[in-house]
């Protein structure tokens, strides 16, 4: 007679259980490519927040590895496996539309971390967790013009053109320059975030005889990949200044060696806090303080390194 309330009793604490495991809250992370020194941390950053969320917040980690239709795929994807919040890295940000529409047709929070849309404006239940490029760039392009006492020539190293980080580092160098006439900008080329193709740019120029002063890369990968250049082409640390923005170990370790000039944090930690924070708010029916959440950047000079490791 002591089976069956056994039984049932088993049954109910797997219900309990699955209960429990049903409460937690599931969030779809697409992001626009693995592959990526600055985003792998920004990744890393997200698990870590997750873990620490008192309402139990599992993600699913998805990768368009660089392609806009993937990453669109993978967002439907995401939807129909019934999550409860998405946040998207995009690949391209004038892409977003067509995301920002499923998802809100889904009645599925989004949140759009590190790349904001390049839609002025968003619906509600859409955020943003980003940083603002074009003060990365015044942050590098200011220090650097001081170094340079105004005057000489600089290169700009771009990241992918298709992402509005991009176009906004490389105006905050610009709208910078407009007060140093005597600096003018001899090249500027895209090395794709890479520093393989930072170093082959830079190593083109030296080939090609171009005399510069400084080297602007809207990331510390081209930055580091720009050095390694004028080192191997034997020209003295420090003769060219170099730029970058970031603030990745990397990026950290070649400013204390002298090998980058300066850089600009880029709070890796402060954008995955935030986008998790956001998500989990909105996912619960939460109303956001705003939909627009900026995380600051920072100068890192080899005066302060020491305090970002």
């Amino acid at each position: 007679m002591k089976t069956p309330i056994r039984f049932t009793a088993m049954a109910l604490a797997l219900m309990l259980g699955s209960g429990a495991a049903l409460a937690d809250i599931k969030v779809g992370v697409a992001m626009s490519q693995f592959d990526d020194t600055w985003l792998t941390y920004l990744r890393e950053d997200m698990s870590a927040k997750a873990k620490t969320m008192p309402d139990g917040v599992s993600l699913q980690f998805v990768d368009a590895r660089a392609d806009v239709n993937k990453q669109l795929d993978q967002v439907q994807e995401l939807i129909g496996k019934k999550v409860d919040a998405l946040i998207v890295n995009p690949v391209d940000t004038a892409a977003t539309a067509r995301i920002t529409k499923i998802a809100v047709a889904a009645g599925i929070p989004l949140v759009y971390v590190n790349r904001r849309p390049d839609d002025p404006k968003l619906p509600a239940g859409v955020a943003t967790v980003t940083s603002d490029d074009v003060e990365a760039g015044r942050l590098q392009m200011q220090y650097i013009a001081e170094k340079m006492g105004g005057k000489g020539s600089v290169m700009i190293l771009l990241g992918d053109l298709a992402n509005n980080s991009t176009k906004g580092r490389t105006d905050g160098v610009k709208e910078v320059l407009k007060k140093y006439p005597g600096i003018k900008i001899d090249q500027e080329q895209t090395g794709i975030w890479s520093r393989q193709k930072g170093m082959d740019l830079t190593n083109d120029w030296i080939t090609q005889g171009r005399d510069f002063n400084a080297v602007l890369a809207n990331n510390d990968e081209m930055a580091i990949g720009a050095a390694m250049a004028l080192k191997q082409a034997g020209k003295k640390q420090g003769s060219v200044f170099v730029a970058g923005v970031d603030g990745t170990p990397d990026g950290l370790n070649a400013i204390t060696k002298g090998d980058l000039t300066v850089s600009v944090f880029q709070d890796a930690k402060g954008q995955a806090n935030g986008a998790i924070d956001a998500a989990v708010k909105l996912a619960k029916k939460e109303t956001l303080a705003s939909q627009t959440i900026v995380i600051p950047y920072r100068l890192i000079t080899p005066e302060n390194v020491v305090t970002f490791k």
